[in-house]
């Protein structure tokens, strides 16, 4: 099933600069950069997220300019994540107000000692501090993280709905994911948080993605909808394995594009036979 995409198309590639792009981030570039040319009032736009803390580091930013170069892929540069805290700050003191948010002080120690909710796939967070943290935060200087509160946020939203290219339109169950941190210890935003808000701010009509994300729309969703933002199509494309039947990723060393490009293969070739891959898996 597909649906009418919303025009004008923007799309865009959010690596995070705490490690090098592989093959899958090109594959995963490509077919953003594709469907917003289809459009010939398109945008593929590239955000480099980098609010995590040490581990981002701009040389690598840098590197993934060099690689999309290399691939043949054109784009416009947003704003970076670290440029935009005072929005998130703005968003948590709104999601504050609305009390759809409360301190938790838990350590990891802590958390994983306490029994999990058990729900159908997943054993979420239980809610400890909820209506019990705030006063020992009064007090005394604790880090804390902040939590969604959901049952509070769904109550205040009701039935959500979004709609994905592929499966048509989807009916939001954040629930399943419990009291997920929206802002944590050590970093100004989630991963939860700051995409929604940086989505909205640089005006993104359909979010492409791997299906390993699929399930987290339903959060980003009830965020939209506490905070008024705009609410985007997603596309959750199929991802590439390694010889193991393993999701490249970055910590488990997946070669990196950079070593290709640097030994002086064809990236034009490569992204064609991508473009080749895409068409393979129906994406």
């Amino acid at each position: 099933m597909t649906t009418q995409i919303p025009r004008p198309t923007v799309t865009r590639f959010a690596p995070s600069p705490n490690g090098r792009l592989h093959i899958g981030h090109a594959f995963a570039a490509i077919i953003a950069h594709d469907i917003a040319n289809n459009d010939p009032d398109g945008q593929f736009l590239l955000r480099i997220e980098d609010i995590d803390g040490p581990r981002s580091r701009p040389e690598f930013a840098d590197e993934f300019r060099r690689d999309l170069e290399w691939l043949g892929l054109e784009w416009i540069e947003v704003e970076q994540q670290s440029k935009r805290i005072e929005s998130y700050q703005r968003a948590i003191e709104a999601l504050q107000q609305q009390e759809t948010i409360y301190p938790c002080a838990c350590t990891r120690a802590e958390i994983e000692a306490l029994p999990k909710r058990q729900t159908e796939d997943r054993r979420s967070y239980p809610g400890s501090c909820k209506g019990q943290c705030v006063a020992r935060v009064s007090s005394a200087e604790i880090p804390v993280a902040w939590r969604l509160d959901i049952d509070r946020a769904m109550s205040e939203v009701g039935e959500i709905v979004w709609t994905d290219e592929f499966a048509g339109s989807i009916t939001a169950d954040p629930r399943e994911f419990g009291d997920v941190v929206l802002v944590r210890k050590d970093l100004p935003a989630s991963y939860h948080l700051a995409v929604t808000l940086d989505d909205a701010a640089d005006g993104v009509t359909l979010v492409t993605r791997g299906q390993d994300l699929y399930d987290t729309t339903a959060i980003h969703r009830i965020l939209q909808e506490l905070l008024g933002l705009s609410v985007p199509h997603w596309l959750h494309h199929k991802l590439l394995l390694d010889e193991t039947g393993e999701k490249l990723a970055k910590r488990r060393g997946s070669p990196p594009l950079a070593e290709r490009r640097l030994r002086g293969d064809d990236g034009l070739m490569l992204a064609e036979q991508l473009r080749l891959q895409k068409i393979a898996t129906g994406t």
